[in-house]
């Protein structure tokens, strides 16, 4: 893909992620700050791996990409049905500005998914990243897919604080018996 291209295709996608993020910019302390980083370094990945994405089909590098790639889709669509159907979520209810209307949840979801993890909607994005990465794993795939990671590490734990401070004590025992990305090991 011509480098001009790229750029026009990378700066209209962050145009695009900071008009859908623009409450969560008015918040930077909240956990829509790091997650925003995290979708402008996903679109990056994927911008700089698009001419590599259907390259040598049958290769160990796409195998693994499209493993990671099917498996957060799999992980996105199980934590958005236990949201809807678990968490009643009711827009304008917890509305700091930094939340969607999915993630406005007046219920504590802890069953299906959420009972071995706690945030399948950030493992989602990091399994997207490093699919993406794996496409032409490069220093600056590499590069990305790590600050992806670390941007919704810290997500996470923003997410969690505010958790705490809505759900409070239930919250807390939650998380004693979950992990925050992967059941049995983090």
């Amino acid at each position: 893909m011509d480098i001009r291209v790229a750029w026009a295709l990378f700066c209209a996608g962050s145009l695009l992620l900071l008009a859908l993020s623009w409450r969560s910019m008015r918040r930077p302390g909240s956990h829509g700050f790091p997650r925003f980083l995290a979708w402008v370094g996903i679109l990056a990945l994927l911008v700089l791996n698009g001419d590599v994405w259907f390259e040598e089909r049958y290769s160990a590098r796409q195998l693994v990409s499209w493993c990671l790639l099917m498996t957060s889709i799999a992980v996105v669509v199980t934590g958005l049905f236990q949201l809807k159907s678990r968490g009643r979520p009711v827009a304008g209810s917890r509305n700091d500005g930094s939340l969607y209307d999915f993630e406005q949840t007046t219920r504590l979801v802890d069953s299906g998914i959420y009972a071995w993890i706690r945030h399948p909607m950030y493992l989602s994005l990091m399994l997207l990243a490093w699919g993406a990465a794996v496409k032409d794993l490069t220093g600056m795939t590499l590069a990305l897919a790590v600050f992806v990671s670390l941007c919704l590490y810290i997500t996470a734990r923003q997410d969690e604080k505010e958790c705490l401070v809505y759900f409070g004590t239930d919250y807390g025992d939650y998380m004693q018996r979950s992990k925050r990305f992967l059941p049995f090991l983090w």
